[in-house]
């Protein structure tokens, strides 16, 4: 697959690095929701995080536990919060 960022709409691209800067969001998730493999989402931070931002992000992504779902624990067995309603934006829905 193609990563070129023109591939996506700017609130794709956004989602994308949001999820991968998110410790407890699987590449599985990436994959499940936008096509991308592990070395894709590598590759399209590589191009879109300046390089210090990239060195940072690839560091902490080799650290983390939860980001590869070989490595998370059994006791999570979802992509997203159980409080977040839908993907879009990420927001909580309002409590009444």
């Amino acid at each position: 697959m193609s990563i070129e960022p023109s591939n996506f709409t700017i609130l794709e691209l956004d989602r994308i690095i949001e999820m991968a800067w998110e410790d407890r969001t699987t590449f599985d998730a990436i994959k499940f929701q936008f096509n991308l493999s592990e070395a894709d989402v590598k590759a399209l931070m590589k191009k879109e995080l300046k390089f210090s931002s990239y060195k940072l992000w690839r560091k902490r992504v080799e650290n983390c536990k939860t980001k590869h779902a070989a490595k998370r624990s059994a006791e999570i067995d979802r992509f997203k919060c159980s409080r977040q309603r839908a993907i879009s934006h990420n927001k909580i829905s309002k409590r009444r």
